[in-house]
């Protein structure tokens, strides 16, 4: 981490020195001669970040470096924020400032140079605590870990589905050596299930020879050769001996050769890295049929890396029954369920395990060596997170591996989703857009930074450091979720590193235990004051709210109410000038004040969700280092002011509200050449005058209230837009329609359309964009020859055809028409009586939704066939359509899919109904 924190500020210190020479006048010498020091120092650290865990001096020595990098960022900071406010009747002052700032830098030099000292006096600091400790810690994993003829019946839980799925995979009978992975966070049950499957019966029957051995991080090729030729019997107990002897190339070739005559399973237990792979691959012939290598893994990318085409197996957490069956075990030596009086403290405690088996187990052993009672009981639970996390080492060191494995900037992104309140499902979108701001992010070639954040999401997802929560129809990762033993993980190494704070309200007035100098808090509740946190302006960078006062007496707009919460913000306006993110989403904010503008430093503003009234302040034109404004479902505000063209950075800006968004019809946009996401705006004169045709980064782009001349120029400057990845068009009026829109072809990235309006003539496959994946139609009044045009687009995957876009009575999908579709909606579609869909359309379709088609009769034949079709759902349509469906039609489909309803199914006495959702808004 203090490497990174080090990086960081040399970037910033470059593109200071590059950038904004023009406010460095008198200092940029000194800048010049820090940045070379840091930079120097910057080499040394990436060893020491990792020895110190296991050595307190060095852990001291990182702390100083990492402090002396935030005070250097510090220092210029302000600098910076000054001269960029700085009025005509400051240059009185200015030498002495100058002179000021100048010995702040020579002060910061020395404590570099003493530091740089130190580190030289104690040889490196490689002589403090160090290597025992570290030992003993492998050690005692290793031990966990070590394989054995029979796995503890109190320990596990069995998994029918699991182990039936692996058996499956590993009894398999293909010609090539395949590799079959367990991958999951620490704690998760894999090398358990492992054991399991390694001692299972069908498995030692299916193999002739078999070997398990633990890789861990700190792996030695040799030994796990000798390992293996050893546990298969490779060689005679004469030859034992010479074993040790051998070179690594001759215990390759001798275990090559042996099981190249055997069908053989060997077992690689806890593999961190691909390069483990990649120097054992070629000692794993093809073997006998059906030979195997089985990986365990936290990292999705190293069993992929090991079998392309394998499907790495993700073992579920346990369900809170599973848990408390497993609990029980261990507690109490094998009762199948607890006393009456413990029953609801035990069920507390489970759930605070998050369903990781490890976390059970533990419990259950902590627990099966306490006093049986409430009051004992009461008293784990009460510091439930200590003993989960440090009273128990085996946990806390499980789970710290896979933090202590993470590049320097992935330890940053893990530990902000600490700052997020526990369980909570955290927006991706969002979260990239903070980790732009904090500026976390290494720049890698030409990609941007979000492309990079969406890297590390994906990297933290395969190293299950994080966990996927809701998908988009096409398979994008909308939410993400931590487990709470993770993130108990990620805000104690948090606090530890001064990378961020929390407060609640039952804690935040006492100040004495927290870090005045954490750059990154959060408030998880409402206060009646916020003064508390001028304790932290200097050294303040994120406030996040989460205290969601939004939803506390909205109706109730009393005025005095409203003033005083006004007031008790005033703190964060006046006293943080260097803040880089301010997200303020679901408190009650009226208005913003003018001294807002001030913030010159922030890059993320998030207003999401508030009361925001009438117009934002002029002096938000101000805030030309940000980034994201967030205005979404700000249901009050009225209006945007005309400053926006200001926010030259400005990457994303964020305004739809349903059914009121303020008005943007007006705005200046021909400086905004660094957006990329406007989902939401108002037609106006900014689409002839410059302004769109200058957002050359745009990704995501969405319309309201366009003329048909308006759409003419929009379509005609798409050639401009090459980066364009999403279209959504909005006609002003029923009045209006669309023109040809044959310019469209020329959009290779776009992915994703969205016509509001009706269609003069629907465009010929061969005009859509090449990429088109997704097709969104509400009011086109479309014909039949625009069925066999949109049933003939290569790539599409998702047709929503929506109110109004389908007006006739029938429907046709012909033979072998929508190749590659996988999710279809149909929604509202009134006239529609009869809809036929051929044998082989549709060959993929999985997702169907028939939306309030008030008319239709029953569900095609052709539907019946279909064997990729997984899900139905069905809204709003008659009781005779669905009884139909559950009955004779049911019976008749080929692949049953699942069925969800909003039908009250008790009235044809079929069961109760299940609720649907509406489709995702097109522009939040």
């Amino acid at each position: 981490m203090a490497e990174f924190a080090v990086s960081l500020v040399v970037e910033k210190l470059t593109n200071l020195l590059a950038m904004q020479a023009a406010y460095l006048d008198g200092v940029s010498q000194k800048i010049v001669q820090l940045r070379n020091e840091l930079r120097w120092m910057q080499s040394f650290l990436k060893d020491a970040d990792m020895k110190q865990e296991e050595d307190e001096l060095m852990q001291q020595w990182v702390s100083d470096v990492r402090d002396v990098a935030y005070d250097t960022e510090e220092v210029i900071e302000t600098y910076v924020s000054r001269a960029a406010s700085q009025k005509p009747f400051d240059l009185v002052t200015k030498p002495f400032y100058h002179y000021k700032v100048g010995r702040k830098i020579e002060s910061i030099r020395s404590r570099i140079r003493e530091i740089t000292g130190r580190r030289e006096t104690y040889g490196g600091l490689g002589n403090g605590r160090s290597g025992g400790e570290g030992a003993a810690a492998n050690d005692r994993l290793r031990w966990w870990r070590q394989p054995s003829p029979h796995v503890e019946e109190d320990d596990i839980i069995e998994l029918v589905e699991d182990t039936k799925a692996l058996l499956t995979q590993l009894t398999s009978m293909e010609s090539r050596r395949r590799v079959v992975s367990i991958v999951g966070m620490g704690g998760l049950g894999k090398t358990t299930l492992a054991k399991r499957l390694y001692n299972h019966n069908d498995v030692k029957n299916h193999f002739d020879c078999r070997a398990w051995i633990y890789v861990s991080k700190e792996y030695r090729r040799k030994e796990i050769l000798q390992g293996i030729i050893t546990d298969v019997n490779a060689v005679n107990r004469d030859e034992m001996e010479v074993l040790e002897k051998l070179k690594e190339e001759v215990l390759l070739k001798k275990l090559h050769e042996f099981l190249e005559e055997r069908r053989y399973l060997v077992v690689l237990d806890d593999v961190w890295s691909m390069e483990v792979w990649d120097c054992l691959e070629n000692a794993f012939p093809s073997g006998k049929t059906g030979s195997k290598v089985m990986v365990t893994t936290r990292n999705k990318e190293v069993a992929l890396h090991a079998d392309g085409g394998g499907i790495p197996h993700e073992p579920r957490i346990l369900t809170e029954d599973e848990s408390l069956k497993l609990f029980c075990k261990k507690a109490f030596h094998g009762m199948k369920s607890l006393p009456p009086e413990l029953k609801k403290l035990g069920r507390d405690m489970i759930v605070r395990c998050g369903g990781l088996p490890l976390a059970v187990v533990v419990l259950g052993g902590l627990l099966s060596r306490k006093i049986k009672s409430t009051e004992e009981w009461h008293r784990v639970l009460r510091n439930i997170t200590w003993h989960l996390t440090k009273g128990q080492d085996r946990i806390a060191a499980i789970l710290a591996l896979s933090y202590n494995d993470l590049p320097s900037h992935l330890k940053s992104c893990f530990l902000y989703l600490g700052l997020f309140p526990e369980d909570v499902s955290v927006q991706t979108r969002k979260l990239i857009h903070l980790w732009v701001a904090e500026g976390f992010l290494p720049q890698e070639g030409e990609e941007t930074a979000e492309g990079v954040a969406e890297k590390c999401l994906t990297e933290l997802i395969d190293r299950c450091m994080i966990q996927v929560g809701r998908l988009s129809s096409l398979g994008r990762v909308k939410t993400v979720r931590i487990h709470d033993l993770l993130r108990d993980l990620a805000i104690s190494q948090g606090r530890k590193q001064i990378f961020l704070e929390i407060h609640h309200r039952n804690k935040a007035e006492s100040t004495e235990c927290i870090s005045i100098k954490s750059r990154r808090h959060a408030i998880h509740s409402r206060h009646d004051q916020y003064t508390f946190l001028k304790h932290f302006a200097p050294h303040l960078r994120s406030l996040l709210f989460f205290n969601r006062e939004y939803n506390v007496d909205v109706a109730r707009k009393i005025m005095k109410v409203c003033f005083r919460f006004e007031k008790k913000l005033n703190v964060i306006y006046k006293n943080f000038k260097l803040l880089r993110v301010l997200d303020l989403e679901g408190v009650r904010v009226v208005s913003l004040p003018d001294t807002i503008g001030s913030l010159i430093q922030l890059r993320y503003l998030g207003l999401r969700k508030t009361n925001l009234e009438e117009e934002l302040p002029l002096s938000i034109g101000n805030l030309q280092n940000l980034q994201t404004l967030d205005l979404r479902y700000s249901c009050f505000l009225k209006r945007i002011p005309n400053v926006i063209w200001k926010l030259v950075h400005l990457r994303h800006l964020l305004l739809y509200t349903p059914f009121d968004s303020p008005d943007s019809w007006h705005l200046k946009m021909d400086t905004l050449c660094n957006l990329q996401s406007l989902p939401y705006i108002e037609a106006g004169s900014w689409i002839d005058d410059g302004g769109l045709a200058n957002m050359t980064n745009l990704r995501q782009l969405g319309i309201d209230g366009l003329s048909r001349e308006q759409v003419t120029s929009v379509i005609s400057t798409m050639e401009k837009l090459q980066d364009l990845q999403s279209l959504s068009l909005l006609l002003v009026s029923a009045l209006e329609m669309f023109p040809t829109l044959t310019g469209l072809s020329h959009c290779e990235h776009l992915q994703k359309l969205c016509f509001y309006g009706k269609m003069e003539k629907l465009p010929d496959p061969q005009e859509f964009p090449p990429s088109l994946i997704k097709l969104t139609l509400y009011n086109s009044q479309l014909q039949r020859d625009s069925i066999t045009k949109l049933e003939r687009l290569p790539n599409l995957e998702m047709l929503v055809l929506g109110e109004g876009s389908y007006n006739l009575r029938d429907m046709t999908f012909s033979s072998e028409s929508f190749p590659k579709l996988e999710i279809l909606r149909l929604h509202l579609l009134k006239e529609l009586e009869e809809w036929t869909v051929e044998e082989r359309a549709m060959p993929k379709l999985k997702h169907l939704v028939i939306n309030r088609c008030e008319k239709l009769k029953r569900i095609p034949d052709g539907l019946k066939l279909a064997t990729s079709l997984k899900e139905l759902e069905i809204v709003g349509m008659p009781v005779e359509f669905e009884y139909r469906l559950r009955t004779k039609d049911f019976m008749e489909f080929k692949h049953t899919p699942s069925i969800k309803s909003t039908t009250d199914m008790l009235a044809i006495g079929l069961g109760s109904h299940q609720n649907v959702g509406w489709p995702e808004a097109q522009f939040s």
